[in-house]
């Protein structure tokens, strides 16, 4: 019961102190799960990290749940999951119940500004870390590049496009391109 409290406590300050969304909150997650609880190894982190983006919904949300049912089953998948949106709950709460005279105090729409320039700062902090743990080979480099390359065109050209339709391009390729190694029929064979 005591990992259970534990779990959502923790979740719940990264839910409380993170603005941004779910990339925001990946390096507070990383640095309490695996620096700090020693919950995840680092990649079990990265593990964690792709799988909370591939599955719907919000990715912190689903760290959190990953997280917390690696570590004690259903029972933490709910307790981190609750963990991670209560403070937000809470706060939208109060907020909502009065948006428009809130937004109209100055100090309040001057720390907003600051505000969206930090999260901009966490998410490229986010970026590099997850870069800096990539496998350095031809095949995550190449679907990396290209990735960006084709998301940076499309949003130049003010081109309407999901980026879902590239995360699926992107498992598309890895899975051919292992199959093609002759790791789906049992030989080791690295991805290059």
């Amino acid at each position: 019961m005591k990992l259970l409290f534990e779990l959502f406590f923790s979740f719940a300050k990264i839910g409380l102190f993170t603005f941004g969304g779910g990339y925001a909150m990946l390096p507070l997650i990383e640095r309490t799960c695996v620096e700090k609880k020693k919950w995840l190894t680092e990649e079990d982190m990265l593990n964690v990290t792709v799988m909370a983006e591939s599955t719907p919904g919000p990715l912190a949300i689903n760290c959190a749940t990953f997280v917390g049912n690696k570590k004690k089953g259903f029972a933490g998948a709910l307790f981190s999951t609750l963990g991670m949106v209560t403070p937000s709950f809470f706060i939208i709460f109060l907020i909502s119940s009065f948006l428009e005279r809130f937004l109209e105090i100055k100090w309040v729409s001057s720390a907003f500004k600051g505000i969206k320039i930090a999260v901009a700062v966490l998410i490229i902090d986010a970026a590099v870390r997850l870069f800096k743990k990539l496998p350095k080979k031809l095949l995550p480099i190449t679907i990396l590049l290209v990735s960006c390359s084709v998301i940076l065109t499309v949003d130049f050209l003010g081109v309407r496009f999901s980026s879902v339709i590239i995360l699926i391009a992107a498992a598309a390729v890895s899975f051919f391109v292992y199959l093609g190694t002759g790791k789906g029929k049992g030989e080791k064979n690295d991805l290059s």
